[in-house]
């Protein structure tokens, strides 16, 4: 019997206030983004098609934008994520497609992106293995994904000296830590994915373990071609 991944969201629903919230208190974290999209950068070559899965208020997808000859698409389900997104990407005045949808059944065609990244979400899908295909059938053959989240076992010391490097008001502080001590249960182990990448199209994973989370990879091997026989 095959095995179900889905789960029902519990998380806390991204619009509106709560979105702003979020927003004001991530764009403390800009020193990360922009660690991550020059390391990221290093690795993806000009002139590719990026998609990010659930960028929220979209600051990693326009650090990309501005580190390269890229074409940069930011694909979410909160209505609220992608007006702040669409703002931010203006105010910084660089060129993403961001739109509204679902990672789970997404918007495109397939074969359309030559790499894909999905940061501080995945533990919130309701269908991840879904997700996980989507993410493989838009690839184009040879592109790769990378999925960063936080692991189940963080530890709560790990997760406290992150926010206060954050420099946060006091009561902003003690929720942004509660609500990190709570998402991890929701966050996937390394068993879990690399069982879900097993039951995937891509049929394997590579992951590393970083101090709060985790760097799940995953390739899309390019197309084989028929083997030549000569008669």
């Amino acid at each position: 019997m095959p095995v179900s991944y889905a789960k029902p969201y519990k998380g806390i629903g991204m619009e509106g206030a709560i979105a702003s919230w979020y927003a004001r208190n991530t764009q403390r974290d800009l020193a990360e983004f922009r660690s991550l999209a020059a390391r990221l950068s290093k690795e993806i070559s000009p002139g590719s098609r990026i998609l990010e899965v659930a960028p929220g208020p979209g600051y990693l997808s326009i650090e990309l934008a501005k580190r390269g000859q890229y074409e940069v698409t930011g694909l979410d389900i909160s209505k609220s994520f992608v007006e702040i997104a669409r703002k931010n990407a203006a105010g910084e005045s660089v060129c993403v497609d961001f739109r509204r949808g679902n990672a789970s059944a997404m918007p495109f065609e397939d074969n359309a992106f030559d790499f894909v990244v999905c940061r501080a979400a995945f533990k919130n899908f309701t269908q991840p293995l879904e997700a996980i295909n989507e993410m493989f059938r838009v690839l184009k053959p040879g592109g790769r994904a990378i999925i960063i989240d936080l692991r189940r076992d963080a530890p709560r010391k790990v997760i406290g000296s992150y926010v206060d490097q954050l420099g946060l008001g006091w009561l902003d502080s003690v929720f942004t830590k509660l609500t990190l001590q709570l998402l991890t249960r929701r966050a996937h182990t390394i068993d879990d994915f690399q069982k879900m990448a097993t039951d995937s199209r891509f049929g394997r994973c590579e992951i590393t373990k970083t101090p709060m989370g985790l760097e799940v990879v995953v390739h899309k091997l390019p197309y084989l071609r028929p083997l030549e026989v000569a008669f």
